[in-house]
């Protein structure tokens, strides 16, 4: 006789689980489960150097996501670094221009320095590339001298300012992940924006 009993409280324990999930997902919608596989961690820090270097904060956390997935200590077979992954020739040249006194390649992993250095280097691209975001991740991700050469080329760019197609295929999918993550991050993260509006600018410099 006791086990029909148990299985009767075992159906009452899953009904409670699943009307507890029900009840979340309807109060929370899809971005109850979007906040699980598109995190936002560092925020305080996306905050301060986005705001610093004028750059979206919805587009770094897009970048750290398809860069790293928000893991610090992230290595790239190309020896990218870090949250932003960040190449040491990269970081050390940004470091010198930023004032990072006493620069040293394992500062990449640290949160603070390798998002420092990523904001300012996406806002030095957004400078060179402005109001075309398709370039400036095109850059970030193959470099500012193929970006610039594709322009010149009229296989790929008929106006030299616009892409019409990226020859590198790893470029496309990642400019294609980034801003799919970017209008994600801006869904369910609508707060980040506001957050970093009244964060107090220092202002840039990317001579």
């Amino acid at each position: 006789m006791a086990k029909p009993k148990k299985r009767n409280l075992l159906r009452w324990i899953l009904f409670i689980l699943l009307a507890a999930f029900l009840a979340i997902y309807l109060l929370e919608g899809s971005n109850w489960l979007k906040r699980i596989r598109y995190p936002l961690l560092y925020e305080d820090q996306i905050c301060s150097y986005a705001s610093k270097y004028e750059v979206d904060p919805c587009l770094t956390a897009a970048v750290i996501w398809v860069e790293s997935r928000f893991m610090p200590e992230a290595v790239s077979p190309k020896d990218a670094r870090g949250l932003m992954q960040i190449l040491p020739s990269t970081g050390e040249w940004i470091a010198g221009k930023i004032g990072l006194a006493d620069f040293e390649e394992k500062q990449l992993y640290d949160p603070e320095v390798n998002i420092q250095i990523g904001c300012w280097y996406l806002g030095y691209l957004t400078s060179r590339f402005p109001d075309n975001r398709e370039l400036v991740l095109a850059a970030y991700n193959a470099g500012i001298g193929n970006v610039d050469k594709w322009l010149r080329n009229r296989e790929y760019s008929r106006d030299g300012n616009n892409l019409d197609y990226i020859p590198f295929s790893e470029t496309r999918n990642y400019i294609e992940q980034v801003l799919k993550a970017y209008e994600v991050y801006k869904e369910i993260y609508p707060s980040l924006e506001l957050q970093c509006s009244n964060s107090s600018s220092f202002g840039k410099d990317y001579d």
